[in-house]
């Protein structure tokens, strides 16, 4: 009997540890290139993300868990989350009213998601289906001529060149791994030093390519996340964050490059004519950024250095990402 007892005192830490997070996460992500001191190329965009504590999807999404299975062992800790966002591209020149043909063409890119995470302590793997529309029914020139009224900026002037309507869709794979180390424990209490290598496939009319890349962070806390949550194509992290109580903070620098086959805001529109320019097959980012982590919310800055996307190009582009996310 005694035996027993201390099996189960012994047991009871055990389970309290692997009880699942039951939190639900809500993550609002802006990025805009005003941050860079530049309004061309990818100029802004936005993304509301909610995601589900951890547990098993509902019914509704067994058909992914089931395709999904190979990439997204069921063994490991589980959630689901839905999406919203709108993504908005210019180009150099938005006072001309016919924009240069070798120049971006406008477009809009107004979407929802909806996802399945499955990770462990050092494995992360999501599959995201995205569905929308590119093209006016986007609001794109809504929106980013609006905004332009109410920070008393010059309207974008060429919309009417925009890519036209079209349904789009992408099918994106991400697998990351986690490998954290702390420092001397004498030198700085709870600092460690962390790498998140990351691979990514993107399918579909709207977006079709291959990355790879790898986040270097410095800080505390680092197994409260796989890095902060980005829009696409950007390599992102975890759209949770599980501080398990406690505050932490890290900075990072990032480097990811990938092969495009087609993207639909500089191959233009895929079954009617549409302006369009002639892209660049290989593209790489690098950012920089920090992450302040609360027991109730998460709050990042990014800033991100992209290199030319198509032949003729001006310059690199550059853009800032402001994300906030809180736990309930």
């Amino acid at each position: 009997m005694h035996r027993y007892l201390l099996l189960g005192l012994l047991l009871v830490p055990a389970a309290w540890a692997e009880e699942p997070d039951e939190a639900n996460a809500f993550s609002f992500t802006i990025e805009n290139d005003l941050f860079g001191g530049t309004d061309q190329y990818y100029t802004s965009g936005f993304q509301f993300t909610w995601q589900s504590p951890a547990h098993d999807p509902p019914y509704w999404l067994d058909w992914l868990r089931g395709t999904s299975a190979f990439f997204l062992p069921s063994r490991r800790v589980q959630r689901w989350g839905l999406a919203f966002g709108q993504n908005i591209f210019t180009p150099s020149d938005t006072q001309r009213r016919h924009p240069d043909p070798n120049d971006r063409p406008y477009a809009g890119w107004l979407y929802g998601a909806v996802n399945f995470t499955s990770y462990d302590d050092n494995t992360y793997s999501a599959f995201e289906l995205q569905l929308g529309v590119v093209g006016p029914s986007a609001l794109g020139e809504q929106v980013q001529n609006n905004v332009h009224d109410w920070i008393n900026v010059d309207r974008a002037r060429g919309w009417d060149s925009q890519l036209k309507d079209e349904p789009g869709f992408n099918a994106i794979l991400t697998h990351q791994w986690r490998i954290n180390r702390p420092f001397d424990p004498a030198a700085v209490n709870g600092l460690e030093f962390g790498i998140v290598p990351t691979v990514t496939a993107s399918l579909g009319n709207v977006q079709t390519y291959a990355s790879a890349g790898m986040m270097m962070r410095i800080g505390q806390n680092l197994d409260s996340d796989f890095g902060l949550p980005r829009m696409r194509p950007a390599v992102g992290g975890s759209s949770f964050f599980d501080p398990d109580g406690q505050w932490g903070w890290y900075l990072f620098a990032g480097i990811d490059g990938r092969a495009v086959a087609r993207d639909i805001f500089l191959d233009g529109n895929t079954w009617r004519d549409s302006r369009s320019v002639d892209k660049k097959i290989f593209i790489a980012d690098g950012s920089l950024g920090a992450v302040l982590i609360m027991p109730w919310a998460r709050l990042s800055y990014v800033h991100t250095f992209r290199t030319k996307e198509f032949e003729g190009q001006g310059g690199t582009a550059q853009y800032g990402s402001v994300s906030l996310s809180f736990r309930f």
